[in-house]
């Protein structure tokens, strides 16, 4: 079996084919020991040091790094008919390393960091693609406050603009005839959003926030879609988290055809169309005690002409809980927080190296799901599933027998501080 790392980055290029071999060498170490630090991973003083010439080297930059995985996505993409675009933006805090140089303040004055927003890609039943796209930015401290004149900036100073690139890249790269659905949750809830062209094969699927005003007779969002029919209900699974358990929900339904207008205080007001979306209330009445009921109000491009469309997009946006799995992966699972690099760049560079080493491990977890009882070596090659048993049971002779994938899976959660259930 070819070995995954160099089947994933087959299409990276990185100038030289010793830096290309060096990237994929590094990637398998990373991903057999994610938790570990570069050292133990790399295991010889050598391999760690051209770990760190690669990370150091002025002749790539991070976005090279993750343009190989970024192809390999895009021609996973191409088999669906229908894809989702999952956007978010997390913090990657560094702050317990003051050292570093380059890095900005965070969400507060006094945490310091990066800035990071990615975009997954996921088919239509929950199997992670790939990233395709990650936007990384350092906010300068002199900014600090500056959210008090926002309405005064142009949209393209905004962190806002975030989405807009997101979308705009995913839209560019994946292939025409594939169906894109981007989904967000409220960060996203943006009449720049809405309002952007796009392809044909383009929608969006982001959960509302404002009660922005309408041309309806209710005069605001909140309000028009409340004030609608009951359309139907629908039952979803909710996934668990550390505040609550899974379960299954019963929603009550509505959907409406709704035209947005255009925010007062926008700039160029006058000359801007308002939108038309369809919007959806997905409402549960009789939640479990001591558990807050789900409240979902979605804005989407999409047709929605029956509770089957409706039930579709709610089932689409429950996925959108996969990049935060993501970005947990890349820092509980990956520890990404927690290494001491001199600058920013280098951080960066180490980022874009361990996104694909947290998303070959969220996949790992959904293939373990999806079919536990399987043969780990359906994804894992002899040298890999052997080390692994090797380094969790600390036995050094590996068992005769592969174990299941399940088992596999279990193993690295193990060694990796992350949740694969």
């Amino acid at each position: 079996m070819e070995r995954w790392a160099a089947s994933e980055l087959r299409y990276v290029n990185l100038g030289d084919a010793r830096r290309n071999k060096r990237l994929i060498k590094l990637v398998e170490d990373l991903a057999a020991q994610p938790t570990s630090s570069v050292p133990q991973a790399c295991g010889t003083l050598a391999a760690t040091t051209a770990a760190y010439d690669l990370w150091s080297s002025p002749y790539i930059k991070a976005a090279d790094i993750s343009h190989g995985h970024s192809k390999s996505t895009v021609e996973r993409a191409k088999a669906e008919e229908i894809v989702l675009a999952i956007q978010d933006t997390t913090n990657m805090d560094v702050t317990s390393h003051p050292g570093t140089k380059g890095i900005g303040y965070l969400d507060h004055k006094k945490s310091f960091g990066l800035k990071v927003h990615s975009t997954l890609i996921a088919s239509i039943k929950g199997v992670p693609l790939g990233i395709i796209d990650q936007q990384i930015w350092v906010r300068d401290i002199e900014d600090l406050g500056i959210a008090k004149k926002r309405r005064q900036r142009q949209k393209q100073e905004k962190e806002s603009q975030r989405w807009l690139d997101g979308l705009e890249r995913t839209n560019t790269l994946l292939a025409k005839k594939t169906k894109i659905i981007t989904v967000a949750d409220s960060e996203a809830d943006i009449f720049d959003l809405f309002h952007q062209e796009r392809p044909d094969n383009c929608h969006l699927l982001i959960r509302g926030t404002h009660n922005r005003r309408v041309n309806h007779t209710a005069n605001y969002l909140h309000e028009a879609i409340r004030s609608s029919a009951v359309r139907g209900k629908i039952e979803v699974s909710v996934k668990r988290n550390p505040e609550r358990p899974a379960r299954i929900a019963k929603l009550t339904i509505r959907y409406e055809t709704i035209e947005i207008e255009v925010p007062r205080n926008k700039i160029g007001r006058s000359q801007i169309k308002p939108v038309k979306l369809q919007v959806i209330l997905a409402e549960e009445e009789n939640p479990p005690s001591g558990i807050t009921a789900i409240s979902w109000l979605l804005l989407t491009t999409l047709e929605i002409n029956s509770v089957k469309d409706a039930a579709r997009c709610i089932e689409w946006y429950t996925y959108r809980w996969l990049i935060e799995r993501y970005h947990y992966t890349l820092k509980s699972g990956c520890r990404i927080e927690e290494l001491q690099l001199e600058t920013a760049r280098r951080l960066e560079m180490a980022l874009a190296t361990y996104s694909i080493v947290a998303w070959r491990l969220l996949w790992l977890t959904y293939e373990a799901r999806q079919n536990p009882d399987i043969c780990c070596e359906t994804v894992l090659n002899t040298v890999e599933w052997q080390s692994l048993c090797v380094t969790v049971s600390k036995n050094p002779i590996p068992p005769k027998i592969p174990p299941t994938l399940r088992a596999a899976v279990r193993m690295i959660a193990s060694r990796a501080w992350f949740s694969w259930s």
